[in-house]
């Protein structure tokens, strides 16, 4: 779910634009259904009784946070900027070039530029993963760390990686780590979702938005995830 801050993008027309969006995030971040948290609801329930009315029609996805965040990562560059079938078979192939399938910064490192890009993965991406496992393996990039930093910190962090920008970091947030409280102003699902939800005639301000999306806090995760299921509804 690109090379730097870009939402998924596959060359579509207006009509399937909302759909492909979502189906593309459920494919690519293992989306599971369960009810959602009593606590949440009633949360959403009090400041955005127009989330709400959507929250009643809506089973809200969850995703359990990754064991392997480096693997993770890994998907999530070459996920980039491709269907969830495609990323899904390149990925296949990626994982199958490690002892074992498991996937290791130094492993990695030892993978020939070639070798990697037979599994159908692009130039840039090698790049973005070559320059993935040299920032772990060195420590540069401590990813056991991570999760005892704020979002913003994490954020900080992991775009200094070629090929990863503020987008594919909130997505490994929400996805990976499992932040509660994230919402991303570069995905356009997310800002479709809310034109739809609020009835904006024409795309909403990034002011419009953030006016919108403080009052979710903490939980604006889950308020991002009724968005993009949001857009599968007529």
């Amino acid at each position: 779910m690109i090379i730097a801050a870009m939402p998924i993008m596959i060359g579509r027309d207006k009509k399937n634009l909302f759909t492909i969006d979502l189906i593309i995030t459920i494919i690519l971040f293992g989306l599971e259904y369960i009810p959602m948290d009593k606590k949440i609801k009633n949360h959403l329930k009090q400041k955005d009784p127009i989330l709400y009315s959507w929250i009643l029609k809506i089973e809200l996805e969850e995703h359990k946070p990754s064991e392997d965040l480096f693997t993770a990562l890994c998907e999530d560059i070459i996920s980039q900027q491709l269907s969830g079938k495609a990323a899904d078979t390149i990925f296949g192939r990626f994982i199958k070039l490690f002892p074992r399938q498991k996937v290791i910064p130094q492993a990695l490192l030892r993978l020939s530029d070639e070798k990697i890009r037979s599994c159908g993965t692009s130039w840039a991406k090698i790049k973005s993963l070559k320059d993935l496992a040299h920032k772990v393996s060195s420590k540069e990039l401590d990813l056991d760390h991570l999760k005892n930093l704020s979002d913003d910190k994490i954020i900080h962090e992991l775009i200094k990686v070629k090929g990863i920008g503020p987008w594919t970091a909130e997505m490994f947030l929400m996805f990976s780590l499992g932040r509660e409280d994230v919402f991303s102003h570069g995905d356009l699902g997310l800002r479709n979702g809310i034109k739809k939800v609020y009835g904006f005639k024409k795309d909403p301000t990034k002011k419009q938005i953030d006016t919108i999306v403080k009052k979710w806090s903490p939980y604006r995760t889950y308020a991002s995830r009724i968005l993009w299921k949001s857009l599968l509804l007529q």
